[in-house]
């Protein structure tokens, strides 16, 4: 007898009567999932002193060719003294291209270089391994499911963000 709330996840309960223990164990699970997700990425980017701001820096220029500096600070929540930081760095690299806004002169937009190209490849290739193994282990409702769980964890700010750039508006 239903009635009517989602159910299922957890040994078959409401999803809507979770126990601090269960949370603690998503909140957990994520943590460590993270951990392992990154740990790819990152000793790449050791090997040429580079950390994780360089990475999404790479990455989101490279989904969003032209994008300007104040999207990218937008979308990363980081300060402008710390993106110019990782900015300069990539851009005196060869890694990332400045240009100078066609409309607002004072627009900086940005675009990865085929060396920038080359470097976000092997990023995303290694992170791309490790997901497409786990969506293989869960199958297709977990992989769902976890979508759904993320986009409902979005401040709503940054899930307008996220649906403008996974439906490349």
């Amino acid at each position: 007898m239903s009635d009517g709330r989602p159910t299922g996840g957890y040994g078959g309960e409401s999803l809507l009567f979770l126990t601090d223990e269960q949370l603690r164990q998503g909140i957990e699970a994520m943590f460590f999932a993270y951990r392992g997700f990154t740990a790819d990425p990152d000793r790449i980017l050791a090997e040429i002193a580079y950390g994780r701001a360089h990475h999404r820096a790479i990455h989101f220029i490279n989904r969003a060719p032209g994008t300007t500096v104040n999207n990218l600070l937008s979308i990363l929540g980081v300060t402008k003294q710390s993106l110019n930081r990782v900015l300069r760095t990539l851009v005196g690299d060869g890694l990332v291209e400045s240009r100078v806004g066609p409309v607002d002169k004072r627009e900086r937009h940005l675009y990865l270089t085929d060396k920038g190209k080359a470097l976000e490849s092997t990023l995303s290739d290694a992170q791309r391994a490790r997901m497409r193994a786990a969506y293989r282990d869960a199958g297709p409702e977990a992989v769902a499911g976890f979508r759904q769980v993320l986009e409902a964890m979005m401040d709503p700010e940054m899930r307008r963000a996220y649906t403008r750039l996974r439906d490349g508006s």
